[in-house]
């Protein structure tokens, strides 16, 4: 009786150690503009899910397509009508990736610390390896992540619709700002 205890208790203590690595946002923000000499257009999902783990660099977003809001609801329909974005048959983008050089980011200290992250970036059904800088800021003690890195559309087989091709770039620059909380079980 007394070994299946002991086991449990590692069991159980090993899952919560391994859960304060973890710190989650359910309220992460993404953005993206486009410049042309036409139009500037610029939406923004602020229901972006991500997380950061502190031990393993492991980080993940998620955001619904649908999620994204502009200024004028006209330009929200043509986004996620299926002459763009598809997004009924593409409801989602996500990103997996891990931070390069993780032992220059002390989480115990506060700072703001460059960091560079590889991973995979699947949008439209399209998956592409991506390398992003950014930076991790820690202030007492709570965690934050933000990057800036372009996208081409085209990469990701989104075509922009002749009505609107001028008022598009074929490159849009994605901003993300991220602040976590300890991922509690």
């Amino acid at each position: 009786m007394k070994f299946l205890f002991s086991v449990l208790l590692i069991i159980v203590s090993s899952v919560q150690l391994h859960a304060q690595d973890i710190h989650l946002t359910r309220n992460g923000k993404i953005t993206f503009f486009s410049h042309t000499n036409v139009e500037d257009i610029e939406a923004v999902n602020n229901e972006v899910t991500a997380t950061i783990n502190k031990k393993t660099g492991a980080v993940q977003y998620l955001v619904l397509v649908k999620g994204f809001q502009f200024k004028k609801a006209a330009m929200q329909q043509h986004f996620n009508s299926a002459d763009y974005m598809n997004s009924d048959a593409y409801p989602k983008a996500d990103f997996k990736g891990t931070i390069r050089d993780l032992s220059k980011i002390d989480f115990t200290k506060d700072g703001t610390y460059p960091a560079v992250v590889d991973g995979n970036l699947t949008i439209h059904g399209v998956t592409n390896k991506v390398t992003a800088q950014g930076t991790v800021t820690v202030k007492a003690g709570k965690i934050s992540t933000a990057a800036k890195f372009p996208v081409k559309l085209t990469d990701y087989k989104v075509t922009i619709p002749a009505f609107s091709a001028a008022k598009v770039s074929e490159v849009v620059e994605v901003t993300v700002a991220c602040s976590y909380e300890p991922y509690k079980n």
